[in-house]
């Protein structure tokens, strides 16, 4: 054998002998790493991150939550110059390989050998997925391997169209944007189907480097690898060349654009976000819930503006206390310099940080975060009584409201001609309010508003501020009084009053304008808000009684004082909860809870939750348990009922009947609420309620022009509290103004002039259109005239009625006192 043939044969013996080493070595690959790999399974139903949408009960948008932007879309909702895009920069080749392109492999091997560092991968499409959806971005052989054969097993259980759907709604494109439909409104905020070519090549020029790559981030860069995406679809064909031009030429106008809000609702965002964590745990804001609420589109916006400006108001009548902070600029600092200091300063309540740049005369000139000048002229300040040129100078940081020109019209700008705006120098208010309003019926939080402005503070008052309602709380007070078997006839003395304790402790309550008017019905004290009317009624029934009836409104027995000074609203209570003790009265006597979230559905539409709140009945058990009680003698003065004693010389004018429209039972399936209060209890007092605005210190509510309004105003010592909470049409509203750090407000600002004006122009929108509610005698209640005056009580009460309520006047102004133990 010649030496040539046996080196042949030695040369043929190693080449099998590598050979199958080599398919050794790739078997035991296989097979390693074969068997670690993941079930490609779940892409059939693929459940990726998507936001939480939270809607106004119409469907318009109030907030979205989640760490990722990202709307999937179906394949066939994607332009097909969008798919062509994609396939021709990131794998030409995708419609015809069957998951793995042995050309881009072996580019990707031959940058290996020839190249230092790292190089290509030569991934097709179908490969990114499986990176995407089951592997990591580790840089190594063993993952690339992973990768192929993940690839190749996708490629035989999906088409070619769901594996390009999930690679578009999976890919990241910088800023959070997950998924081509949400780049597209990010950064251009269109949707897919309003894309230019140009547009779309940006688009696929940041999947090489989301973050530093993007439109945003780096547009020269970026734009620089846009073009040669459009010069493949050009060579590819899915382009003419006058179409990649055309492309090429647009101008890089990329920006940010966040999805908009139709309805601002912060406090109330919020709100859902915690009740859904609450609910379904905390990876919720990333399932794609969409959760309706109850709020109510045109009610929420009258709230939030009827709270600034209502603020506004109040702190305007305190004067302008100067500017915000004074920053010292040199004399050559240009705009863009001035600007620089407004970083970081956020908007509050549509009031805008702004710079001074100059003043001359009576006008001044500002600057604006994005370093544009305004000119503020004198009547940009008219409210504080002096030109901003005398009250500004150079360096001061101040804020300013705009209103356009055009608002409340129908007159828009013409073609592109931007809206012109009013400008006003204002500040930020000094204290804060909270505005809740609910369906009567069923507790449904229709409006919501925590404070001036969510950016600056999310503390939300309306659910967590705990204050004191002052005279607000008296209507509470009075139904446990009604319940005892007084009513709006009884009389009361109002006089001093002094109590002692055992420890000698002496407590010496008063009214607020230091006055007296000795016997007076109880309607009229409460019309009047007589403050030792109260503490006597309160002394009078007890605080025990009281305390256990008060709580039957929704409140926790335990945040109720044990001791008579509850009778002036010290309990510390938060606005919505007060709102809800309104409700009981509103409604006819039934306990609703308040409720936000009225449905939710999961990303494919399916409803996973639905509310069935518990409704009002006014036919539902009523009159409740009326307690006979004893005859209570305080200072010499009979307080009530006697069981003991004659009938009242009173006249009985009428009884009333009863409603066959109220006295319909529920339909079948209803959530009856549970009763708290007799029914009739809640007709004397909402009488009574009404007669604080027709006469009392709820007057400038009668501007409504409706019967059907009631209310009761309350404030606390030094004026750190003002209230008013009342009821009209199908709505109850409580409004609450006062400092965080509890200061008083100033003089004379008590709930009829820092809270009710809030609680009119609210009110004002919500009962537009909205039909008269009316307060009619229920059936077990008859009408009485004694000493001068008419009323409906209770037929029980009539029985129990004294002869002569009549007070001694030589004792009315007398200060009694009791002993306390």
């Amino acid at each position: 054998m010649s030496r040539f043939r046996r080196l042949l044969r030695w040369a043929i013996g190693l080449c099998l002998v590598g050979a199958l080493v080599g398919a050794v070595i790739l078997g035991f690959l296989y097979y390693s790493i074969s068997s670690k790999l993941p079930s490609i399974q779940s892409l059939r139903d693929v459940q990726l991150q998507e936001p939480m949408y939270v809607y106004a009960n119409d469907g318009k948008l109030i907030g979205m939550f989640g760490e990722t932007r990202r709307y999937p879309v179906d394949i066939s909702q994607v332009p097909k110059n969008v798919q062509h895009a994609f396939v021709a920069a990131e794998d030409s080749n995708f419609y015809e390989h069957g998951g793995i392109d042995p050309t881009g492999i072996s580019r990707a091997v031959w940058q290996t050998l020839t190249k230092d560092g790292r190089v290509a991968g030569g991934s097709t499409i179908t490969q990114q997925v499986a990176r995407q959806f089951f592997l990591s971005n580790e840089y190594s052989y063993t993952r690339k391997l992973a990768e192929m054969m993940l690839a190749m097993r996708i490629e035989g259980m999906l088409s070619k169209d769901q594996i390009l759907e999930l690679y578009l709604n999976k890919s990241f494109f910088g800023n959070r944007a997950y998924g081509i439909a949400a780049a597209a409104e990010f950064y251009y905020g269109k949707s897919l189907q309003e894309l230019t070519l140009g547009e779309t090549a940006t688009l696929v020029s940041s999947l090489k480097f989301p973050s530093s790559g993007n439109p945003i981030s780096n547009p020269v860069r970026n734009h620089q690898r846009s073009v040669y995406v459009i010069e493949r679809m050009r060579e590819d064909k899915y382009i003419t060349q006058a179409d990649a031009d055309q492309a090429k030429a647009e101008e890089p106008h990329a920006a940010p654009h966040e999805r908009p809000i139709d309805v601002y609702a912060p406090y109330i965002a919020e709100m859902v976000r915690q009740e859904m964590v609450a609910k379904f745990g905390g990876d919720v804001l990333d399932k794609g819930y969409h959760v309706t609420t109850t709020i109510d589109p045109l009610l929420q916006p009258a709230a939030d503006k009827a709270v600034r400006e209502g603020l506004a108001t109040y702190d305007h009548r305190h004067g302008w206390r100067g500017a915000e902070k004074h920053f010292d600029v040199t004399a050559d600092a240009d705009a863009e310099s001035l600007a620089g200091h407004l970083s970081g300063i956020v908007s509050e309540g549509g009031l805008d940080p702004v710079i001074v740049a100059s003043t001359s005369g009576e006008s001044a000139t500002v600057i604006t975060r994005n370093a544009s000048q305004i000119v503020l002229n004198a009547s940009a300040s008219k409210w504080t009584g002096r030109t901003p040129g005398k009250l500004l100078e150079r360096g001061d940081l101040v804020r300013i409201g705009a209103e356009r020109k055009d608002a409340g019209s129908d007159k828009t700008p013409a073609g592109d001609a931007k809206p012109e705006y009013v400008y006003t120098l204002d500040q930020l208010p000094q204290a804060q309010s909270a505005l809740v309003s609910l369906d009567a019926n069923n507790g449904a939080i229709r409006a919501l508003v925590g404070g001036f402005s969510f950016a600056a503070n999310k503390f939300n008052r309306a659910t967590q501020a705990r204050r004191q309602p002052g005279s607000s709380f008296k209507p509470f007070l009075y139904s446990a009084a009604f319940e005892k078997g007084f009513n709006p006839l009884s009389i009361v003395l109002d006089a001093p009053v002094v109590f002692r304790d055992r420890r000698g402790h002496v407590w010496r309550p008063g009214n607020d304008d230091g006055k007296f008017a000795g016997p007076m019905r109880l309607r009229e004290a409460l019309v009047k808000s007589k403050n030792l009317v109260s503490v006597r009624l309160l002394d009078a029934i007890g605080v025990d009684f009281a305390r256990k009836y008060i709580s039957q409104f929704g409140f926790d027995e335990a945040e109720l004082p044990p001791n008579l000074s509850m009778s002036l609203g010290s309990a510390s209570l938060t606005p919505i909860s007060v709102a809800r003790g309104y409700a009981v009265l509103a409604n006819g006597g039934s306990l609703v809870t308040p409720w936000l979230i009225d449905e939710v559905k999961d990303r494919d539409g399916k409803v996973v939750f639905k509310e069935n709140p518990a409704t009002a009945c006014r036919a539902c058990g009523r009159h409740g348990a009326n307690a006979q009680a004893p005859s209570q003698v305080v200072d010499g003065f009979n307080f009530g009922p006697a069981q003991d004693q004659q009938p009242a010389k009173a006249e009985p004018l009428a009884t009333s009947k009863p409603d066959p429209a109220v006295d319909q039972q529920p339909a079948p399936g209803t959530n009856v609420a549970p009763r708290a209060i007799d029914e009739r209890t809640s007709y004397q007092i909402v009488s009574m309620m009404r007669d604080v605005v027709r006469r009392g210190t709820g007057t400038a509510a009668n501007v409504l022009g409706r019967e059907d309004t009631a209310g009761k105003t309350g404030s606390t010592n030094d004026h750190r509290d003002a209230w008013f909470s009342g009821f009209a049409g199908p709505y109850v509203t409580t409004v609450w103004v006062g400092k965080d750090n509890f200061r008083s407000l100033g003089y004379r600002e008590y709930g009829g002039k820092a809270a009710l004006p809030i609680w009119i122009d609210y009110m004002r929108v919500a009962l537009k259109d909205k039909p008269i509610t009316p307060n009619d005698p229920p059936e077990g209640m008859v009408e009485v005239s004694k000493n001068g005056a008419t009323e409906w009580i209770k037929v029980e009460d009539l029985d129990r009625m004294q002869g002569d309520d009549t007070l001694q006047d030589e004792n009315a102004t007398d200060e009694a006192a009791f002993d306390i133990f």
